[in-house]
């Protein structure tokens, strides 16, 4: 039985890091001259928090993944906020 969670967690952790390779990609992919582009990419590192956050669930690290749920978010929107609010006003 514990062959098979095993199996089962090794095959969760690599879907993980396929997305987190496929996230990577979508960042590097997006220009600099286009407007808005930091949401765009934080929109990427989101859902690749959401990947990160799954894979500390299969590895049994469920107090981890609620710190790292409840902090992503504001470390999200202060970059945003930041952003917004920064000297870059070209937009």
């Amino acid at each position: 039985m514990d062959d098979i969670i095993t199996i089962i967690k090794s095959a969760i952790l690599l879907i993980s890091a396929v997305f987190v390779i496929l996230a990577a990609i979508g960042i590097i992919r997006y220009k600099d001259d286009m407007k808005r582009v930091l949401y765009a990419r934080i929109h990427i590192l989101g859902i690749l928090d959401v990947v990160c956050m799954i894979s500390l669930l299969v590895l049994g690290e469920p107090l981890l993944a609620g710190v790292y749920f409840i902090l992503t978010p504001f470390a999200a929107h202060a970059i945003a906020n930041a952003h917004y609010y920064g000297e870059d006003k070209d937009d």
